[in-house]
């Protein structure tokens, strides 16, 4: 089979804040079909490499290509390609749950929009819950908003901050039978998680960052 081509690639990635340096020297590949897990402690870096992969932190050395382009987040190349759930999303106010992810559908461009969201819609189990505003909903089912936005656009890398995050056990057995079904399908996937069932399902590799050093 041959050797499929890299989807991520980072090359001597550091980021300091002041006098500490939190990620140095950190180089990682995916390609096609890897997930990439990231662990460790509170403290030990793993948002901050995230933030960077995705351009919404700036490392202060180091590269980061997606698909062989620079990582930037305006780039037309880069929001085709890059999926992302890091932080805690500002919804659309005025926006149901089905229209919001309605809106982000066709905004992508994706074929058969209305499909589309009503199959990830029962996959994320908020059918019942899309006529409500998202400031309606708990915070699990916001989470799980959270996630369907990426499941509603394209994407060849999905990069994920914990994923798991006020999900039940029913919910996160979901989300890694989610994930794996993707990767299996090519996604490339990091995603950084102190869930071990998640990263034991989801995981081809895992990478532990160690605690900041000044």
């Amino acid at each position: 089979m041959a050797k499929r081509s890299a989807v991520l690639k980072v090359s001597g990635l550091r980021r300091a804040f002041g006098p500490v340096t939190i990620i140095d020297s950190f180089s990682l590949e995916v390609r096609a079909g890897e997930a990439i897990a990231l662990t460790g402690r509170n403290g030990a870096g793993k948002s901050t490499l995230l933030r960077c992969l995705v351009g919404a932190d700036r490392p202060d050395d180091g590269t980061v290509e997606v698909m062989g382009n620079p990582m930037s987040e305006t780039s037309p190349q880069i929001r085709r390609d890059v999926a992302t759930v890091i932080d805690d999303l500002d919804f659309f106010p005025d926006l149901s749950v089905v229209e919001h992810l309605d809106l982000l559908a066709r905004a992508h461009g994706m074929t058969d929009p209305d499909a589309l969201v009503d199959e990830v819609l029962e996959e994320v189990q908020l059918v019942p819950q899309s006529g409500q505003l998202p400031g309606t909903l708990s915070s699990g089912q916001r989470r799980r908003l959270a996630l369907a936005t990426a499941f509603v656009r394209p994407r060849k890398l999905l990069v994920l901050d914990e994923p798991e995050q006020r999900l039940d056990t029913e919910g996160v057995g979901w989300l890694a039978a989610k994930l794996k079904a993707e990767r299996q399908q090519g996604l490339a996937i990091v995603f950084a998680s102190h869930e071990p069932a998640l990263v034991e399902t989801v995981a081809t590799r895992v990478v532990e960052l160690g605690a900041p050093r000044g």
